[in-house]
């Protein structure tokens, strides 16, 4: 049996962000860029090590570099 929470909750989620939200959006959003304001965002590239550049979205390969699950990735070099 599924509680009535589970089942009320996304229901009116759901009506929200369908009907109610198209409605009430464009009148709160002055109200809410007003106290929520505009800021940046920081540009990182500065904190890179050496001449290794990166877009933000990869990290640089190394030696011995962790996977998502855990496993590391044996290097090809030979180590001394």
């Amino acid at each position: 049996m599924v509680c009535i929470p589970c089942i009320v909750i996304p229901v009116l989620l759901w009506v929200y962000k369908r009907f109610l939200e198209p409605i009430i959006y464009p009148v709160i959003s002055p109200f809410i860029n007003a106290i929520w304001g505009k800021k940046a965002v920081t540009d990182t590239s500065t904190d890179q090590k050496g001449s290794e550049k990166t877009n933000g979205t990869c990290k640089p390969e190394s030696n011995r570099e962790a996977t998502a699950n855990g496993a590391t990735i044996a290097s090809d070099k030979k180590a001394d």
